[in-house]
């Protein structure tokens, strides 16, 4: 590859991942055109772009970026995953593909996390935690929680009163 063409395809991934602070990196070497095809789909549906690269354009496309530290260390053709709702839904379905026996040569081989280098063991352990939606339905429910039991709690004797009152009242 020429140096201009070199410089094109940096330029392009350059523009590609301006916006992007977070991303996994995966293997898809070895993926058949159809089954590629049905992964691109299957991350398509859920807002989550993959591009393959090879390793040397990427770390030069990501220099002085938070992607840059992503990049360190590996070497030959990978592809990168960009995208979904939020950062844990992306390594979520990252790890379900992974593990899929449809996608036998996917594979999570790392990424980065604000800054941060991430190993693909660290990636599976990512994937446990919450997603935005439940940490804001954790949250919801602990803010709510203690008002709940206030609220039950007043009722009981508030309850227990006007049944006396009533039962009084029917003397």
């Amino acid at each position: 590859m020429s140096k201009a063409v070199k410089n094109l395809v940096i330029e392009h991934l350059s523009s590609k991942l301006k916006d992007v602070s977070d991303c996994v990196l995966v293997d898809v070497i070895g993926l058949d055109a159809n089954t590629t095809s049905s992964l691109r789909k299957r991350l398509r549906d859920k807002q989550i772009s993959l591009a393959v690269v090879k390793n040397g354009l990427a770390r030069r496309a990501t220099e002085g970026t938070s992607l840059a530290a992503a990049f360190e260390g590996l070497n030959g053709c990978l592809a990168v995953c960009w995208g979904g709702d939020d950062f844990i839904d992306l390594v979520k379905e990252v790890t379900v593909l992974d593990k899929s026996e449809d996608f036998e040569g996917f594979q999570a081989r790392g990424g980065v996390m604000d800054g941060e280098s991430l190993t693909p063991d660290r990636v599976r352990e990512i994937s446990k935690w919450p997603n935005r939606t439940e940490q804001l339905s954790l949250l919801s429910s602990q803010i709510l929680g203690p008002g709940s039991t206030l609220a039950a709690q007043l009722n009981g004797p508030g309850g227990t009163l006007a049944g006396q009152v009533k039962s009084k009242g029917e003397e």
